[in-house]
């Protein structure tokens, strides 16, 4: 029986606690209920306003960047009537230059006929090539070494030529008791020798290579061998003899060296 007591009382408690329950829910429901109606409003009024304030922007922000296209697209045609108006200067330009080349034709018949009347310039001659000597194979050959012996001699000069004024530069050779340059001691210049000579065959001639031989006369290009030997015109001889003599080469196909 005390157990069937137990049972009745923990139904009463619950059966009482129920209503308990339910008004806390039914409270926490109408408090929602007021935070979202007190919420809700504000909302659409935010909304409201901002949409208040979008339209007239819209609206007018369009409405001036329109105007400054206008007024910016207007200078624009002036300047490209402008350039056409430029470009049509340049075009027609041209058409005045005809005048001009007419009276081209009548200057150069001017100018013509001032050739015509300036005397005729004389042609200037052309170069003519020297005449050159003859050679066998074995006298080009030590003309050759005649160049390469002349290449390493050195430049004889006299003893002591840098020390005192009244001496000059031209060679003598050393004679003196006391002298190093006679005993060909270190360090000082070289004397001429016979190994600074050339070839026997090629000696004496001119660089040209010919064999020169002076004349005073027009005789003696008579006995002148052109191939081998060339002329050199004597100091002591005048003008009008210089100028017979030439005449006579060049018949003789003879070659000058002073002229």
């Amino acid at each position: 029986m005390a157990e069937d007591d137990k049972v009745k009382k923990t139904t009463s408690q619950k059966a009482k606690d129920k209503p308990k329950t339910d008004d806390v829910r039914e409270k926490i429901d109408k408090l929602l209920e007021e935070k979202q109606s007190k919420t809700t409003p504000k909302k659409k009024a935010v909304k409201t306003e901002k949409t208040t304030q979008a339209k007239p922007k819209i609206k007018t922000a369009p409405a001036k960047k329109t105007t400054k296209k206008k007024t910016e697209e207007k200078p624009k045609d002036k300047k490209v009537v402008k350039d056409t108006k430029s470009k049509t200067d340049k075009k027609e330009k041209p058409k005045a230059e005809p005048s001009k080349e007419k009276e081209k034709p009548k200057k150069t018949k001017e100018v013509k006929e001032e050739e015509e009347e300036e005397p005729p310039v004389e042609e200037e001659e052309k170069y003519k090539v020297k005449k050159k000597p003859k050679f066998s194979k074995e006298q080009k050959e030590k003309l050759k070494l005649r160049k390469q012996i002349k290449r390493r001699t050195p430049e004889f000069l006299r003893e002591e030529w840098f020390r005192y004024k009244r001496i000059p530069k031209n060679w003598r050779r050393p004679d003196g008791i006391s002298s190093k340059m006679r005993i060909n001691l270190k360090y000082r210049p070289s004397k001429v020798r016979v190994g600074f000579r050339g070839p026997k065959e090629v000696r004496g001639l001119h660089s040209s290579g010919f064999e020169e031989i002076i004349v005073h006369n027009v005789n003696d290009l008579e006995a002148i061998d052109p191939n081998k030997q060339a002329v050199r015109i004597g100091s002591s001889v005048g003008t009008k003899k210089r100028m017979d003599i030439e005449k006579k080469a060049e018949e003789l196909d003879v070659r000058i060296l002073n002229m």
